[in-house]
């Protein structure tokens, strides 16, 4: 019998390319996001037979539309094998002191609250089958600060302690919980950062950021991808409660970025 996996921020490019890894060992696949036309080309890119797949454009901060894209996996699939607890936005880059309320409550609402909420109706069901895999996205900003991205840094250590909370709480019923922490990769998201780090100067701060990495280099999606698809799965069934980094060393290291 196959697999249902369910992955929010699936159109992004870590959540698309882990996505892949499921569409080829045959998981059905409930794909969420907020950006609907982003997930449509995620199922084209992907090649969905329609009876694989079910798309759920959803805005991870709202508590009812959480329950509901779970609900309707349960009705369609009957059941959650692997739930990646992956939905992020990465908000503005700017000081502490003038980072306003609503800039901050909006990472909050998504990365923590999202994460909150998918964790909550996921182990639920986890819960009642008595078996399950959860893996949440957190960051090396799980671990560290880093000026600028206060809403971030404070979001990502919070999924750190969901994460810990959750892994306890599960292991009686079977079901084990575990956290990604990416570096920096070579996608969207941190193109945008390094644009709000030094506007126009976005490839001067990769450069420099590079020359902090032991491997000299960004990872790629399909590299967070895959430690994504391996915790997920049985053969890491000794693993729950635990957070692993993927940067090419560079918190081991420490972080030693100019001011821009």
């Amino acid at each position: 019998m196959s697999k249902v996996a369910i992955v929010t921020g699936a159109a992004g490019g870590i959540g698309k390319a882990v996505s892949k890894l499921y569409a080829a060992d045959g998981t059905k696949l409930v794909l969420v996001d907020s950006n609907e036309a982003a997930l449509r080309d995620a199922v084209y890119e992907l090649g969905l037979k329609e009876e694989n797949y079910l798309i759920q454009p959803v805005d991870v901060s709202y508590e009812e539309r959480v329950a509901e894209y779970v609900k309707n996996t349960i009705k369609i699939f009957g059941k959650i094998d692997i739930f990646i607890n992956h939905a992020g936005i990465e908000g503005v880059v700017k000081p502490l002191i003038e980072t306003s309320d609503e800039d901050f409550d909006r990472v909050i609402r998504v990365n923590v609250y999202g994460a909150f909420y998918g964790l909550k109706y996921t182990m639920a069901q986890m819960f009642k089958q008595k078996f399950g895999s959860i893996v949440n996205t957190s960051s090396i900003a799980g671990f560290i600060g880093d000026p600028g991205l206060v809403s971030y840094i404070t979001s990502k250590h919070a999924v750190l302690g969901l994460n810990k909370t959750a892994a306890l709480e599960a292991a009686p019923f079977h079901v084990r919980v575990n956290a990604v922490c990416p570096g920096p990769v070579d996608n969207r998201m941190m193109d945008s950062i390094q644009e709000g780090i030094a506007p126009g100067r976005g490839h001067e701060v990769r450069k420099e950021i590079e020359k902090n990495i032991p491997i000299s280099r960004y990872t790629t999606n399909e590299e967070v991808a895959n430690l994504i698809y391996f915790l997920a799965s049985d053969k890491a069934s000794g693993i729950t409660g635990a957070a692993y980094c993927i940067d090419g060393g560079m918190t081991i290291q420490g972080i030693r970025t100019k001011n821009f």
